[in-house]
């Protein structure tokens, strides 16, 4: 049998060298989670689904006292979602008077603003809008 790299046999024992694995028993009793049960819990985990806020965002929504109600938030991910399905990467999304400005491919809200706050309604850097 070739020697891999002049110290190891086989590919069972770099495993064992630099995983810890003692024997090859020992070895095929801990190897029992597969790469598709590892994928689903991080799949679980980072939940590409749901729409995030980013820092910049989350600050704005806080600093100008806006709080989504249930059904506001539902309709703000039914836009991203008819956006998406439109081809748009950044879209302006609006909901009753607050607009956000959302990357849709990432799902991420970009910043967020009450219809008050925005400067003469103008929105650059977009291409789409979606009034739900």
């Amino acid at each position: 049998m070739n020697k891999i790299g002049n110290q190891f046999t086989s590919i069972q024992q770099v495993t064992e060298q630099f995983l810890g694995k003692a024997g090859s028993t020992g070895s095929k009793e801990t190897a029992k989670v597969s790469f598709e049960d590892i994928l689903k819990q991080k799949q679980e985990v980072s939940a590409p689904d749901t729409l995030k806020f980013s820092k910049h965002a989350a600050m704005r929504l806080e600093d100008r006292k806006i709080n989504l109600s249930k059904d506001q938030s539902e309709r703000l991910e039914a836009g991203v979602l008819k956006a998406s399905e439109k081809g748009i990467q950044e879209s302006l999304v609006m909901v009753d008077s607050l607009a956000f400005i959302v990357n849709v491919p990432n799902k991420t809200v970009v910043t967020a603003m009450d219809q008050g706050e925005t400067d003469q309604n103008v929105f650059t850097n977009i291409d789409g809008a979606v009034i739900v």
